[in-house]
C-alpha cells in the first residue's frame, strides 16, 4: 500500500518521465513520511527516536521548499497548493 502511494506521489510531481529526485518529488515524499510519523507519534508519545527523525525530515523539507522558492517561485506555489502545506 505504501508503495502505491509513493508511486502516485512521484508520478504527480515529476517533471519528466524518469524524474525521481527533483525538489518537488522529494518534498512530496517527505510530506508523506511526515504525515505517517505524525500519526504514529499521536499514539506513541514517548517514542523520542522517531520524534527526532520527524524533526529532521521537517527541517529537510523546509530547506527544499526554501530552495524551490528561491529558484522557481511558480513551482513552489504549485507544490504548496497540491500538498496543502499552507493555510
Amino acid at each position: 500500500m505504501a508503495t502505491a502511494e509513493t508511486t502516485k506521489d512521484i508520478s504527480s510531481f515529476q517533471m519528466h518521465e524518469k524524474d525521481t529526485g527533483s525538489a518537488d518529488v522529494q518534498i512530496a515524499l517527505l510530506t508523506q513520511r511526515i504525515n505517517q510519523l505524525t500519526d504514529h507519534l499521536k499514539s506513541h508519545a514517548k517514542d523520542h527516536s522517531s520524534r527526532r527523525g520527524l524533526l529532521k525530515m521537517v527541517a529537510r523539507r523546509r530547506s527544499l521548499l526554501d530552495y524551490l522558492k528561491r529558484t522557481e517561485a511558480d513551482r513552489y506555489k504549485a507544490v504548496l497548493e497540491k500538498l496543502n502545506l499552507r493555510k
